[in-house]
């Protein structure tokens, strides 16, 4: 596509490899009139690995002031060619962009997208699981009780699902999955995509929950985690394996841990259908 010459172009930068800029890129890093940046440093490092000569002005764009900026932008893009990136990947993409796009949109001015990389998608493809249909929730909830509350709305989650998450709380994430969701619940971690150490681990929670907990993760982590997967087991037929393994002396959370895993249910369903006969 050609450029236009003023309005919004929302661009896509590599998530590591420069390679991955478009010719389109370039032209629009070296020709806009202002650039809006997540991380102005990292903008002009990026334009410096490009080999291109950034010849309009640059402001900051990021969480904390994208709102303040909208006026500015919006206002520059009636007559100018305004650029919108992100420090990698897409814009709104969890990124920055959402209320400028919004406002852009009201005030009928030019809007445009330069597509390219994307680690939501680049995830979902490398991890072996079903691509269509699947949703993308952003940044898995720091707090433990908005994490807990997400989880168990993918129970029954026919979707695969993408996901964000820091290395710091992965460990954690995953350990909370495999004990919400299933040991067996299959799922996959993209760790710095593109970029010298990717990697790409496979595997059902319980596997990943214990790859994390041995090794210390680092690098930009993007979770997926597959679709939930209908069972034939008829939950009422475990009631009597639960009340086997309390009699044993086991704790009632212990006793449905142990055969949920055993016979690859939901431990969430199996705990509600115990209080439901209670």
């Amino acid at each position: 596509m050609s450029l236009p010459e003023r309005g919004i172009v929302l661009a896509a930068t590599p998530l590591g490899d420069p390679g991955d800029a478009s010719a389109n890129l370039r032209q629009l890093l070296a020709t806009a009139d202002l650039i809006a940046a997540e991380d102005t440093r990292r903008l002009r490092a990026l334009a410096a690995r490009l080999g291109v000569q950034i010849s309009g002005r640059v402001v900051s764009f990021f969480e904390h002031n994208e709102r303040s900026r909208i006026a500015e932008l919006i206002e520059a893009a009636g007559s100018q060619l305004v650029a919108v990136v992100t420090d990698a990947g897409l814009p709104l993409i969890s990124d920055p962009g959402f209320p400028l796009v919004q406002a852009a949109a009201q005030a009928e001015v030019q809007l445009t997208c330069l597509p390219g990389p994307s680690a939501a998608l680049t995830a979902l493809v490398l991890s072996g699981l079903p691509t269509t249909p699947f949703a993308f929730d952003g940044f898995v909830p720091r707090a433990a009780g908005a994490r807990a509350a997400w989880l168990d709305g993918l129970t029954r989650e026919p979707r695969t699902v993408v996901a964000f998450d820091s290395p710091r709380r992965l460990a954690v994430t995953l350990a909370d999955a495999a004990h919400r969701l299933g040991a067996g619940r299959q799922a996959a971690v993209a760790r710095e995509l593109t970029k010298p150490h990717q990697e790409i681990i496979r595997g059902c929670l319980a596997e990943l929950a214990n790859w994390a907990a041995d090794q210390p993760v680092r690098g930009e982590v993007t979770l997926v985690i597959g679709p939930a997967v209908e069972t034939k087991t008829d939950l009422g037929s475990l009631l009597g394996e639960v009340d086997s393994v309390q009699a044993t002396g086991r704790g009632l959370k212990d006793a449905v841990q142990i055969v949920a895993e055993a016979n690859g249910v939901s431990k969430r369903a199996l705990y509600q259908a115990i209080l439901n006969r209670d």
